[in-house]
């Protein structure tokens, strides 16, 4: 049964395990998205996902699609780009322009789920430093991105875009290597996707991704700017 939960209560949800089969992952309906409602979301493994109009529907589904960030699999043409001069990438560099680019309507979809009070609410984990984006730029345009959560060593990823060939890939790429430094043991990929896929992301069962959450965002994180920490060219 979905749980509707309480506005004045920031810090509960339900277990994972009472979430739908079908649609698979629903748990709970309502609350907010305040910075300690969706802190605590995230550490047990729940994230928020709904349309303008909506109430606010929260999702934990089983199997998780997961990366290990030193698992992630470069193709040859992906390695030849990264190689390339000719873009750079920065971290926390413009968190605002990257949200918004994930926003933007795509040519295969209707709408977007990233809401305005969706991304109020991500720029406010990302002043108190638990939000983050990737950049990769050309001259001074912005060709691909993503942004996600962290919590202790774990990374919740969120959205990506491309607006020129690999742009997101390359985000990606770069976001594992620093956080293979750091010692973060999993980047949550939510859904499974063919793209994601074939960059090395994994499906485990809800149960191991929980476990491996508690083990990781129980670790000492980065829970500041990553800007100038994680450039790369």
């Amino acid at each position: 049964m979905l749980t509707l939960l309480d506005p004045q209560d920031r810090t509960h949800f339900p277990d994972v395990s009472q979430a739908m089969r079908e649609p698979n992952g629903l748990l709970a309906v309502g609350g907010d998205l305040s910075t300690t409602r969706l802190r605590q979301a995230y550490r047990h493994g729940i994230f928020p996902w709904y349309s303008e109009g909506d109430p606010i529907l929260w999702w934990s589904p089983d199997p998780r699609s997961i990366l290990v960030p030193d698992q992630v699999h470069v193709s040859r043409s992906l390695a030849k780009r990264l190689r390339r001069t000719d873009h750079r990438v920065t971290f926390d560099r413009d968190f605002a322009g990257v949200i918004r680019a994930c926003a933007a309507p795509r040519a295969d979809e209707v709408g977007t789920w990233l809401v305005p009070e969706m991304i109020d609410a991500y720029e406010r984990l990302h002043a108190q430093g638990l939000a983050h984006s990737v950049e990769v730029w050309r001259d001074d345009a912005l060709i691909g991105g993503l942004y996600g959560v962290a919590v202790g060593k774990a990374f919740f990823g969120e959205s990506m875009f491309s607006r020129a060939s690999d742009g997101s890939k390359i985000a990606l790429v770069q976001l594992c290597r620093r956080l293979a430094e750091w010692g973060f043991g999993l980047i949550d990929c939510q859904m499974h996707t063919h793209h994601l896929q074939r960059m090395g992301a994994v499906e485990v069962p809800r149960r191991d991704f929980t476990d491996r959450l508690e083990r990781f965002c129980a670790l000492p994180g980065h829970d500041h700017s990553w800007d100038d920490e994680g450039q790369s060219r």
